[in-house]
């Protein structure tokens, strides 16, 4: 019997034992006690058959399961219950990622409560955590239904409501990578659900769903996500832990009993990277960056070696910094990590999450054009040139300016901005009333943009004079001398952001970013300009490792020459050795 059937036959079994819980010891509809002809010891007699006849059908599934299958779960769930975090690594990592492939790559995993419970003897924080994995699986490479998204909740408010369980902290330890994947999975679920619902209240065709989410307004709420986050925080004392690292004192004075489990201490810290990112899901990017006030992100903490974490991180500041104007900032926090990630190419490679990473950092590249176009600034060579690669003729658009750069800035921040959503349920009685909230911020965005689409064309020309009168550089352009005046007023105004420099991602000094400053006497239009000098040491390295890399490939794709060129070697090498002989003589 192959695990199709099975699955055949427990549904099959259910619709004809009936509606009856057969995990309590009373029958679940409480009129059928008093229905003629039965009585309570006859119903406790037929359950009580029924759950023999379960638990038979859940042993003959697991039995059918596939030998390596089974021996994983019962691994992995060995390795849970003795706390063997090195092991559990290798299974959470690498042999659910190849059985995936190998047995699940289009279908489900087992079922978690019925053949998975079975096998493990129903150990509830396996059973949860499975759960968990069960439908992130379904979630990468299935479509899930409500009924899906909605079972999905519950098991993330099971396993919640065992960790902040106040009589008896949990005694576990999990890899810190899963950890992190736990909290990314939880939020991006909720995302995930959000945007589900709103297009099933937009389209409006399935009346059923659309009541099963009015009668459920409390599941996957933006309140029980904030307070989960918040809550492990709290538990944690992750702030004052943090508070404390910078003042040079022992974190564990200020953690508490649960903060200084490593379990607690490890989400509370992946909880503030999670609020960033919702708050940025929000909308409410000041506030994102202010729950990250703890996190000093010039140094490198024990959880930098999470590189989803790391990555997620980068992406929602260098997001924030930019919806919030401060471009200088934003160019700062996305050439760091798409340094680091280029520098970590090959690790990546080898990774389950390699499709993931290649995404966010497609978006970062976007996302860098669209600051470097409004903020031009040197960028590392390195990243400069892969940019130029990736996104080289948008870029040369938006650096032109004009009108007919808007479509690409609009078409480039829709691919590289999260998919936001709004804070509460819809309107489920008047669709036309619900706002797209990715539409309201691209408008807002796109209302910044469209005040510098004369920047470009003023740098042009401001950069071949020292002064210049303002009627003539109005004639040049053809515009209105006052209307000139504004438009030096708004390129005065965007040269001068907020830059970081210490302290909270918030705080900073108001500089000048552009190389180029201006001051108005009158009509007359003062133009300093500020030389940057090139850095010719790391220029010549870096252009004799591209020699090199040349060389060697037109050695390799020319093996005589090769052949050739060992044979001068060792000639050379011959009449070295002849000559120190002489030499010696």
């Amino acid at each position: 019997m192959d695990n199709e059937q099975v699955a055949y036959d427990y549904d099959d079994f259910i619709q004809k034992t009936g509606d009856y819980d057969f995990e309590d010891d009373e029958p679940l509809a409480t009129d059928l006690i008093d229905h003629e002809g039965y009585d309570e010891e006859q119903l406790l007699q037929q359950q009580q058959q029924f759950q023999r006849q379960l638990q038979l059908q859940h042993q003959q599934a697991a039995a059918q399961l596939p030998d390596a299958v089974r021996n994983f779960i019962l691994y992995f769930h060995h390795c849970l219950k003795e706390n063997n975090v090195y092991d559990l690594h290798g299974c959470y990592e690498n042999s659910f990622n190849r059985l995936t492939e190998k047995f699940y790559k289009n279908t489900p995993w087992p079922d978690p409560h019925g053949v998975v419970a079975s096998l493990v003897n129903n150990d509830q924080p396996f059973v949860t955590l499975y759960t968990e994995l069960y439908y992130r699986h379904l979630y990468a490479k299935l479509q899930p239904n409500l009924e899906d998204r909605f079972a999905s909740y519950d098991n993330y408010c099971i396993w919640f409501n065992y960790i902040f369980d106040s009589s008896s902290p949990a005694e576990m330890e999990l890899p810190t990578n899963w950890a992190w994947d736990i909290i990314d999975e939880f939020i991006y679920q909720f995302n995930s659900f959000a945007l589900y619902r709103s297009r099933i209240v937009r389209k409006s065709h399935n009346e059923e769903e659309i009541q099963q989410l009015r009668e459920h307004p409390q599941t996957w709420s933006t309140y029980t996500v904030l307070n989960v986050l918040y809550s492990f925080i709290q538990k944690s004392r992750m702030n004052e832990q943090l508070e404390a690292i910078k003042e040079g004192r022992d974190p564990d004075e200020v953690a508490g009993e649960d903060g200084s489990r490593s379990l607690y201490k490890t989400f509370g810290y992946f909880s503030i990277i999670g609020l960033l990112r919702v708050h940025t899901l929000l909308g409410d990017f000041t506030l994102a960056l202010k729950t990250m006030e703890g996190i000093d992100l010039s140094k490198k903490s024990k959880y930098a070696r999470v590189a989803g974490a790391q990555f997620t991180t980068y992406y929602y500041v260098g997001f924030c910094y930019m919806m919030m104007r401060r471009y200088s900032d934003a160019i700062k926090a996305f050439s760091h990590i798409l340094l680091y990630i280029s520098r970590t190419k090959g690790f990546h490679n080898r990774s389950a999450q390699y499709d993931s990473v290649t995404k966010r950092s497609e978006q970062m590249y976007a996302l860098l054009a669209i600051c470097v176009a409004l903020c031009p600034t040197r960028l590392d060579d390195s990243i400069h040139t892969t940019l130029r690669e990736k996104n080289g003729e948008q870029l040369a658009r938006m650096q032109r300016g004009g009108e007919e750069s808007l479509p690409v800035f609009e078409e480039l921040f829709s691919f590289s901005c999260p998919k936001f959503m709004s804070h509460g349920p819809p309107d489920y009685d008047n669709p036309a009333n619900n706002v797209d909230p990715l539409h309201h911020h691209l408008k807002v965005f796109m209302m910044d943009v469209k005040k510098t689409m004369l920047v470009p064309t003023l740098r042009s020309y401001l950069k071949l004079y020292s002064t210049m009168n303002i009627e003539k550089l109005a004639t040049f352009l053809e515009m209105d001398p006052e209307e000139l005046r504004s438009a030096l007023a708004v390129f005065k105004q965007k040269s001068r952001q907020v830059r970081w420099t210490e302290g909270s991602l918030l705080d900073g000094e108001v500089v000048n970013v552009s190389d180029l400053d201006i001051s108005l006497e009158g009509d007359l239009i003062n133009i300093s300009e500020a030389k940057i000098g090139r850095k010719f040491g790391d220029w010549f390295l870096r252009n004799t490792a591209k020699y090199y890399a040349v060389q060697d490939t037109i050695l390799n794709k020319n093996p005589d020459k090769q052949e050739e060129k060992e044979h001068k070697d060792k000639r050379r090498e011959r009449r070295e050795k002849n000559a120190e002989k002489k030499g010696n003589k």
